[in-house]
């Protein structure tokens, strides 16, 4: 594997030629360290490595922003500053989900009961909203929590995403169709219980 400042050196140049090798060989002297750092900010093995994925893209990215000229240890300088990436990595994508921010969701056509009778969705715990939240797909998930936590437009979302204002508008309203539909086996099964 590749120790001395020298082979360090040889890996990042080439990374900063688009060499494949080069960067193959970045990738595998870092991944471990990189999962590391992402595990304990993901809540699944499958988003530590897709934050860890994001990271290495991002670090390929901007390798040509990493000074090699006054590092005496280059490897552990790398890391240093891939940790800082990894990290931002980490905390935009807390940002965009905001799995945490979820108290309630109360669907777009739900009626309120003019005797204050309580809903379905009432008898939910915060626990179970966040269980049913994660059940949806990526894409549904991501544009539901911008769309009803972060109170964005379709534009909005739309610009951040890359997508088109249809398709967003298409995910929400498939996200909510999915919503009821848990939220609707959550309710029936404690009240089977």
């Amino acid at each position: 594997m590749f120790r001395n400042d020298g082979q360090i050196r040889a890996l990042i140049l080439g990374c900063r030629q688009n060499n494949r090798d080069a960067q193959q060989g970045l990738y595998n002297l870092l991944i471990g360290f990189a999962m590391g750092i992402c595990e304990r900010y993901a809540g699944t093995q499958m988003e530590a490595e897709e934050l860890a994925q994001e990271g290495f893209v991002k670090l390929f990215k901007h390798i040509d922003r990493f000074d090699m000229q006054r590092q005496s240890d280059l490897l552990a300088m790398l890391k240093a500053w891939f940790k800082i990436i990894l990290v931002n990595t980490c905390i935009d994508e807390y940002r965009r989900n905001k799995r945490q921010a979820i108290t309630k969701y109360i669907p777009e056509n739900l009626e309120i009961p003019e005797n204050n009778q309580a809903t379905p969705v009432d008898h939910l715990s915060y626990k179970e909203l966040i269980q049913a939240t994660r059940l949806l797909s990526p894409s549904y998930r991501q544009v539901f929590n911008m769309y009803v936590i972060d109170g964005l437009n379709h534009e909005e979302i739309a610009r951040e995403l890359g997508i088109s204002a249809g398709t967003s508008k298409s995910n929400l309203s498939k996200a909510r169709e999915k919503m009821k539909k848990i939220l609707a086996n959550l309710n029936s099964i404690k009240n089977y219980v």
